[in-house]
């Protein structure tokens, strides 16, 4: 497995990739896959699980950058999910053992310190070694897959509804909009506790709605 050098030592992801690159759609079925099969996991074994869902493709004619463009995706979207989770639970993202657990480490502060600038470079899309049109067209084609997979709407929702369904108005920023999103789509995930599979793809589609609202 390709690895990035060395604790890489980087402040801020790219505006400008991070602007287009939309919402790495890599987070829910991950979030699935860990809630039903809580034991450690590999980063390979995550991405061979994904491929056996039709959500894991091809990214590069060369193998060893194919290889390293999966690892990327995967620890991008654990990383997010790490994110997402805190404080309620602590996903342990590390390459040979990711896994839930339902306590938060008591030094949780020490190891998101000592991890931060691992953090830091897998968040930055910059670092997956392409254009930022590449990777907005790639994870366009794997939210294309996931609306398959979790069966959502192929009708475009209303902005106007979407925002609804959002419990937002229309003064609602970009910001807001995607804050919100992930909010509601952790909470109706059909893999937590109170999840509920009817609103968490009807979350989904208003996202889909709003997503593109200004260019991201």
């Amino acid at each position: 497995m390709l690895l990035p050098p060395l604790v890489p030592q980087i402040a801020q992801a790219s505006t400008e990739v991070s602007a287009n690159k939309g919402d790495n759609p890599l987070i829910w079925p991950l979030l699935s896959v860990l809630q039903q099969s809580p034991q450690g996991w590999k980063v390979h074994h995550l991405a061979s699980e994904l491929q056996s869902r039709g959500l894991m493709h091809n990214l590069d004619p060369v193998p060893e950058k194919d290889l390293f463009k999966r690892n990327f995706l995967l620890m991008n979207a654990l990383f997010e999910l790490q994110d997402m989770l805190l404080p309620g639970q602590w996903l342990q993202a590390q390459a040979m053992d990711i896994r839930l657990l339902r306590i938060v480490p008591a030094n949780v502060d020490l190891i998101l310190h000592q991890e931060a600038g691992l953090k830091s470079y897998y968040l930055d899309w910059g670092n997956y070694d392409t254009s930022t049109n590449v990777v907005r067209d790639m994870l366009e084609s794997f939210w294309n897959s996931y609306q398959s997979y979790i069966g959502i709407n192929g009708r475009v929702m209303h902005q106007t509804q979407a925002l609804r369904v959002l419990e937002l108005d229309i003064s609602a920023s970009d910001r807001e909009i995607r804050r919100q999103w992930r909010k509601l789509a952790l909470k109706w995930h059909p893999d937590r506790p109170e999840g509920d599979a009817a609103r968490f793809r009807e979350v989904c589609e208003a996202w889909q709605a709003l997503r593109g609202r200004s260019g991201d």
